[in-house]
C-alpha cells in the first residue's frame, strides 16, 4: 500500500503534515535540532516576536500543576532585529513552513511589525497572537472583544501579503464571536486555544507560586476544553482551525482532527517529551495505514454526532 498522504493546507500555506509546534514552547527552532530532524514537522512556529526585545516577567515564572503547567514567561523575545541577524539564517535553512507568531501593544505596532516581517525570505506565513494587553484601550487584552480583534486583523492584513493565523484566546464568553470577527477581517485561518487564565499558592508561604501572581494553564489538564472550543468554532467558520491545547500524543491530535481542525500545535508536550511532535507525525501515519485511509483529510472533521 502507497504511504498515506499527511499533506494540509491552511489558508494557502502547504504543509507536509498537519503537526506544528506551538508558539513559546520550542524556541526559535534551533533549540531541538539536535533531538530529531525539524524538517519533518509540518511547521515551525517561533516563540512570540515583537518589535523591540521583552525582558518578560520576574522569576519564578513556571509552575507544575496538576495535569498540566502555569507559565507567566511574560513574551520574552530578542526583538525583531536580532531576530533578523541571529536567529533566522537558521529558520531559512529549514525545509519545512516557518511560521513567525507576532504580539505588540497598539494595532499600528502590529502592522509596522507585519510589515518589516513581509520583506523577509523563508517565512511561509505570520500567526499573530491577540491575547496581549492593549495598551491604547485600557489594557484589554485584543483577543477578548471583536472590534479590536477585528481591527488588528484588518491591519496585519493590510501590511503584508504572507497567509494570517489569528491565535485566540480562550478567557472570553465566546470564542466563537471573535473567530467570525477575524473571519470578517480577512484572517486566512484561526489557532485555538491559547492558555487558560490560572494561578498556583504556596501554602506553607500563603504567597503565589509566581511572581506575577497570574499565569497561563497549558498542558492535558486544558484539552477537553480545547476540544470544545475548537468544534464549536470549526461548525462557526469557513477558514481553516488550527487545534491547540494538550495535545501529548497521536490520539490527542487525531481527537482534535476528528472535531473538524485542519492541524494542530503540540505545545506542552515539546517541554516534557522533544520528540514528542515528531512522534506524533509518525503516529498519524501509522494510524492511517491501520485503518486502510489514504487521506489524511478524511479523518478531518469525521465527527459521527449521533
Amino acid at each position: 500500500m502507497k504511504k498515506p498522504n499527511l499533506a494540509v493546507d491552511i489558508g494557502g500555506i502547504k504543509l507536509k503534515n498537519p503537526v506544528m509546534v506551538a508558539s513559546g514552547t520550542f524556541g526559535y527552532g534551533r533549540e531541538f535540532s539536535p533531538f530529531f530532524d525539524v524538517n519533518r514537522l509540518g511547521a515551525v512556529i517561533t516563540k512570540g516576536l515583537s518589535l523591540r526585545p521583552t525582558h518578560g516577567n520576574p522569576p519564578p515564572r513556571t509552575v507544575e500543576t496538576c495535569g498540566g503547567m502555569i507559565n507567566s514567561i511574560g513574551l520574552e523575545n530578542v526583538g525583531f532585529e536580532a531576530f533578523v541577524e541571529r536567529k533566522l539564517p537558521f529558520l531559512q535553512s529549514l525545509d519545512t513552513a516557518v511560521i513567525l507568531n507576532i504580539y505588540a501593544q497598539s494595532t499600528e505596532e502590529y502592522g509596522e511589525l507585519a510589515q518589516r516581517i513581509d520583506t523577509l525570505s523563508g517565512i511561509a506565513a505570520i500567526e499573530v497572537n491577540i491575547s496581549c494587553p492593549n495598551v491604547k484601550e485600557g489594557g484589554m487584552a485584543f483577543g477578548t472583544d471583536p472590534t479590536a480583534a477585528f481591527k488588528v486583523t484588518k491591519k496585519v492584513k493590510a501590511k503584508t501579503k504572507l497567509p494570517i493565523i489569528v491565535k485566540l484566546s480562550p478567557n472570553v464568553t465566546d470564542i466563537v464571536a471573535i473567530a467570525q470577527s477575524v473571519e470578517e477581517a480577512g484572517a486566512d485561518a484561526v489557532s485555538l486555544i491559547n492558555t487558560i487564565s490560572a494561578m498556583a499558592v504556596d501554602i506553607e508561604t500563603r504567597k503565589p507560586k509566581l511572581a506575577n501572581i497570574i499565569g497561563g494553564l497549558s498542558g492535558p489538564a486544558i484539552k477537553p476544553i480545547a476540544l470544545r472550543m475548537v468544534w464549536n468554532t470549526v461548525k462557526a467558520l469557513c477558514i481553516p482551525v488550527i487545534g491547540i491545547g494538550g495535545i501529548m500524543n497521536t490520539t490527542d491530535a487525531l481527537e482534535f482532527l476528528i472535531v473538524g481542525a485542519t492541524a494542530v500545535q503540540v505545545g506542552t508536550a515539546n517541554l516534557v517529551n522533544p520528540k514528542a511532535s515528531v512522534e506524533i507525525v509518525e503516529g498519524l501515519e501509522t494510524y492511517l495505514e491501520k485503518h486502510n485511509i489514504s487521506d489524511i483529510s478524511e479523518i478531518v472533521g469525521s465527527l459521527k454526532e449521533t
